[in-house]
């Protein structure tokens, strides 16, 4: 398999233009929406330093590994990794990277979308006003109004899959590669506006100290497993989006300094993003820590506070609305191109898998209202009280019952005898999938991915694909890929698992 085969699919026209097209993958709501508030849930600082050590440790090298994978096979990453598996007489087990990669894509296409249209009701909430002097009441009531309701939410998944789509449909010269060159731009335009007017707030200096000074008391094991976590996902590792975006890449571009500057624009704009919303958190009295409802809840109190925030937090909602976007029209990438492989035409493929995304998407779209009772792993625990007689002291004791399936408001509703509380925690369909993709299938694609180029596939094979030229570089990323990153990719995976 030639380094200069070309593909069916076509080839980017440059360079460049894969860094905009993998950083467009990497940069989306994992950064601008998640990794703020899981900053916050983590204790700051800390948690930023454990991300960009994971990001180096563990997202580089492995990111690298995809990419050159995907260029050499020039195909789907199911097609890829068969042709690869068997031309370098690897175990047939590595054959199944491609397939494990587009199912993981394609459950969080799934439910992506959904959050993804979160992000266009609150284009249209903040340029209409309604957040204009908002109270923590009015926006909290306003959030939970969006996700009460299921026909408003399948709605917005519905209209942001069919944008993913239109863009699909198109390939990767006029949907692609066009898209990338408009969409990223105007993406950096405005973090660059936002983050000047950040700079401008009483709460900057706060916001800076919040994400850069390291307080590693704060740092649980749990925080850990969340950063390698966060790295996956917000590298699009693990899913095939990178390896099929790697088989349009030119043949004599060097791998190592193209992966290094999409990992640094990724990284960027997640600390940019941090910078743009922690400051104004701050500057308004508001709580960092406030979960996946962050950017919802709280930023539109500090923007209807503001002269001009109804113009400026549309502008952040659209920034928002163009990151996901960017990134989920490569996450649907991989099962598109392996259906054109297997004579679909790209218009019939794209409608294919985005039609069976939104079908699965509706699973997470009646998660936050109708099913939300409805929850998966689910954990009853029973802590009992007893007041010794004599001496008049309370002891505890708990028991805990697993339930593969509950609803957990009956669980709830159950009665219990005096002295006893119980506490039901599980996983909504939106969270299996969340968990299943996170956790479980990109961790273990990113192990396999290191272990296959960095075991099964020759040295000078390597070596001529990655293009690499200083002999020092490519010999600590070889060492990192078939030593250090899948350990501790595996380390955490496991202890993800606990």
């Amino acid at each position: 398999m030639s380094a200069d085969k070309r593909g069916v699919h076509g080839i980017w026209g440059s360079r460049w233009t894969f860094i905009l097209a993998a950083t467009g993958s990497a940069v989306g709501l994992g950064n601008i929406w998640k990794f703020p508030y899981i900053t916050g849930e983590n204790g700051g600082g800390a948690f930023v330093l454990m991300y960009l050590v994971c990001i180096l440790v563990a997202g580089v090298p492995v990111m690298m590994a995809e990419v050159l994978l995907g260029r050499k096979g020039r195909m789907s990453p199911i097609h890829t990794m068969q042709a690869m598996a068997r031309e370098n007489n690897a175990p047939r087990l590595f054959s199944g990277i491609g397939w494990m990669g587009a199912v993981s894509g394609f459950f969080i296409l799934s439910f992506y979308s959904v959050i993804a249209g979160w992000t266009l009701a609150y284009v249209g909430k903040m340029a209409s006003g309604e957040f204009a002097g908002a109270t923590g009441e009015l926006a909290q009531a306003s959030f939970g109004a969006l996700l009460g309701d299921p026909w408003m939410l399948l709605g917005l998944h519905t209209l942001f899959m069919l944008m993913t789509g239109f863009v699909i449909a198109r390939g990767v010269k006029h949907g692609l590669e066009d898209s990338v060159r408009l969409l990223m731009p105007m993406l950096f335009l405005m973090l660059i506006l936002l983050l000047g007017y950040s700079i401008t707030t009483p709460g900057f200096v706060q916001g800076w100290d919040f994400l850069f000074i390291f307080d590693f008391s704060k740092l649980t094991t749990h925080s850990v497993v969340v950063a390698l976590g966060h790295a996956f996902f917000t590298l699009s590792l693990g899913m095939g989006a990178i390896m099929a975006y790697g088989a349009y890449m030119p043949s004599q571009a060097s791998l190592g300094k193209t992966i290094l500057a999409v990992a640094f624009l990724d990284t960027l704009v997640a600390l940019v993003a941090g910078l743009i919303i922690f400051p104004i958190v701050f500057s308004h009295g508001l709580e960092p820590a406030s979960g996946p409802g962050l950017i919802f809840q709280t930023l539109p109190i500090a923007f209807g506070a503001l002269p001009g925030g109804t113009l400026i937090g549309t502008a952040f909602f659209v920034l928002v609305v163009i990151a996901a976007w960017s990134s989920a029209i490569s996450i649907a990438e991989p099962a598109v191109a392996w259906a054109v492989e297997n004579g679909f035409s790209r218009a019939k493929a794209t409608f294919g898998v985005c039609f069976l995304a939104w079908l699965l998407g509706i699973g997470s779209v009646l998660s936050f209202n109708d099913w939300g009772d409805e929850q998966f792993f689910v954990t009853e625990t029973i802590a009992t009280t007893v007041t010794d007689a004599t001496t008049g002291e309370e002891t505890q004791s708990s028991e805990s019952v697993f339930h593969l399936y509950a609803n957990t408001t009956a669980l709830s509703e159950e009665p219990l005898a005096e002295g006893t509380e119980r506490s039901v925690k599980g996983k909504t369909f939106f969270d299996l999938l969340d968990f299943i993709t996170a956790n479980v299938m990109m961790p273990l694609g990113g192990v396999f991915i290191a272990i296959f180029v960095g075991w099964f596939m020759s040295r000078e094979s390597v070596a001529a694909e990655a293009r690499v030229k200083s002999p020092l570089l490519f010999n600590i990323w070889r060492f990192m890929v078939r030593y250090v990153s899948p350990a501790a990719i595996f380390i955490i995976f496991v202890e993800g698992l606990s």
